[in-house]
């Protein structure tokens, strides 16, 4: 689909903001003559006043011109934030992706409303084969119509590469697992180089000699081989990188610990946090950064073969503490442990992020509206609250300390993987927290709760998989890592 900006309306379909203020807009006689008075007419033999929400169609007969205008309301004020902005966009691409029109024109002040069409345009249907022509969209172009053309030009650029991002890991993670595992997941990856991103992978003999057996332990029940892949970008100076780091585990049944069988196919989703950050990489290149970031994903399956880790197996991490596995399916963190470790021995990160679909206790804690964030460093927090405020793709900060901390102590090792039915993501961090070396300020964040959710998705969430993250990040680094 095309996405264009322009000042004047050319498509099949001319939507327009309106507000509780000035839900008959004036400007509809820019459209024909007298159309906003024929509008207003029809408008009021109905219950439609620019509520948020609201939306009204109009038919004309005009063989110039539109064929249809579409008002969607606002709600008391024409003065949106970004996330409105953008969710009116999400509105009007979905009142049209299927109509049978082919272009639609969004007349709006910024690009972000053009950013919310684009996102609530995408599908994954690549595997319908009987899909009729009318469940296919029609919907070629969609034109954002501002006053300032230019202005809506240069906030596309970051726009247009922030939803690229979010598009890749919707992608991600709504692949099959039989299609994506963790060696065509590292091929994928590779691709990336085409954008001017280094990608290193390594395989389990590599890793082996690293020592990674705590990611490596996760793996060794699957038949795929584990793979950690390694992507970088050079954008900014001789400063040292924001290291970002993402669980991959590309299907997650629990190991000997298995997992119930109901809903156990949305654990396809587990590499959300390792799809984040490659979205968020692609996002960097797109835009071309003026940052250095190294994007570090463990890739693996957990998976209940012969071989597979046991409860009570003891593993060496690669920074040589010992864990006790007291539950195969608290893998993600033992993937993590050591793709930190890694990222902080050979790039000494000025600062270090994970993302990982981490534990159901989060969901409990903070439902589907919130991600969960922990972290050592209040500044650090601090900005991506900020970021995640600014493009609608929150966290919440969560405590850690000492008495949490206890809960790990393990009767036989340096601490076992899990800390007991209370305050499970806390204690996940504090997992991961030992494992980040000399007060390197870091943050934690778990998306189990927002990486994909079926019911009271907005508009411009319209898959399986949500994508979060890549946006959340690109802000924090535009915001905060960038070079002027």
């Amino acid at each position: 689909m095309k996405f264009e900006i322009k000042d004047t309306y050319s498509g099949d379909v001319a939507i327009l903001l309106t507000h509780e203020a000035d839900y008959v807009p004036a400007e509809l006689d820019a459209l024909e003559a007298g159309l906003a008075g024929k509008v207003k007419a029809a408008v009021e033999a109905g219950r439609f006043r620019g509520k948020a929400g609201q939306s009204f169609e109009y038919f004309l007969s005009s063989d110039a011109g539109p064929k249809k205008v579409i008002l969607v309301g606002a709600g008391k004020t024409a003065e949106l934030t970004d996330a409105e902005l953008e969710t009116f966009g999400g509105h009007a691409a979905k009142a049209v992706l299927n109509s049978g029109y082919k272009s639609a024109d969004i007349k709006a002040p910024s690009a972000r409303a053009l950013a919310g069409a684009r996102l609530a345009a995408y599908r994954f249907d690549k595997y319908m084969t009987k899909l009729t022509d009318d469940q296919k969209p029609s919907l070629e172009t969609i034109t954002l119509v501002t006053d300032n053309v230019s202005a809506a030009e240069a906030e596309w650029v970051g726009l247009a590469a922030a939803v690229a991002g979010t598009e890749m890991a919707r992608d991600l993670m709504n692949e099959p697992p039989n299609v994506l595992h963790p060696e065509s997941y590292a091929d994928r990856i590779r691709e990336m180089e085409e954008l001017g991103i280094k990608v290193t992978v390594l395989g389990e003999e590599e890793m082996t000699k690293l020592g990674m057996n705590a990611l490596l332990g996760v793996g060794q029940g699957s038949v795929r081989e584990s793979k950690m892949a390694i992507m970088e970008w050079k954008g900014g100076g001789d400063e040292a990188p924001l290291a970002l780091v993402g669980k991959g585990v590309c299907f997650d049944t629990g190991g000997i610990s298995l997992k119930p069988g109901p809903n156990m196919q949305d654990m396809k989703g587990d590499m959300g946090g390792s799809a984040a950050v490659v979205g968020a990489m692609k996002t960097l290149a797109l835009r071309k950064a003026k940052a250095n970031v190294v994007g570090l994903v463990g890739l693996v399956e957990n998976m209940p073969d012969g071989n597979a880790s046991r409860p009570g197996d003891i593993v060496t991490s690669m920074s040589g503490q010992t864990i006790e596995n007291q539950n195969t399916d608290a893998e993600g963190r033992l993937v993590l442990c050591d793709v930190l470790w890694y990222a902080q021995e050979n790039y000494k990160p000025r600062a270090i992020i994970d993302l990982a679909t981490l534990t159901g206790a989060i969901i409990v804690s903070l439902g589907h509206d919130n991600a969960g964030l922990f972290s050592n460093n209040d500044e650090l927090s601090s900005q991506l609250t900020a970021a995640g405020l600014a493009e609608n793709e929150t966290v919440w900060r969560l405590p850690m300390g000492s008495s949490y901390d206890k809960l790990l102590k393990s009767q036989f090792a340096d601490m076992k993987n899990i800390g007991g039915p209370a305050a499970g993501s806390i204690t996940a961090a504090q997992f991961l927290k030992r494992f980040i070396q000399n007060d390197t300020p870091w943050a934690h964040i778990d998306i189990a709760g927002v990486a994909w959710k079926s019911v009271d998705k907005a508009p411009t969430d319209p898959s399986w998989a949500s994508g979060f993250g890549p946006r959340l990040l690109d802000r924090l680094i535009k915001d905060n890592y960038e070079n002027a």
